[in-house]
């Protein structure tokens, strides 16, 4: 019982702070100074992958494009960092 509610409050905690920070954009990165420095189209024609640089920071962020026409929005947007 004790261990179960100790994950409850870790797994909150956790949550609250992802939730703090707002997500990446594409449109963001290029506002604040980021470049394009590799680009990856998939085999389906659906889906991108855009890799970004910054010539003041350390790391790398990714960003995955999935366009859909069964979703809404049609166009899905993944941006992350890599360390």
């Amino acid at each position: 019982m004790r261990m179960g509610s100790c994950l409850a409050v870790v797994l909150s905690l956790g949550s609250g702070a992802a939730a703090a920070v707002p997500p990446l954009t594409i449109e963001g990165l290029l506002a604040e100074g980021w470049e394009i420095a590799g680009y990856a189209s998939g085999y389906d024609n659906r889906t991108s992958l855009f890799l970004f640089r910054h010539p003041g920071v350390d790391g790398l962020v990714q960003c995955g494009v999935l366009f859909d026409v069964m979703r809404s929005p049609r166009t899905l947007v993944n941006c992350y960092e890599l360390k």
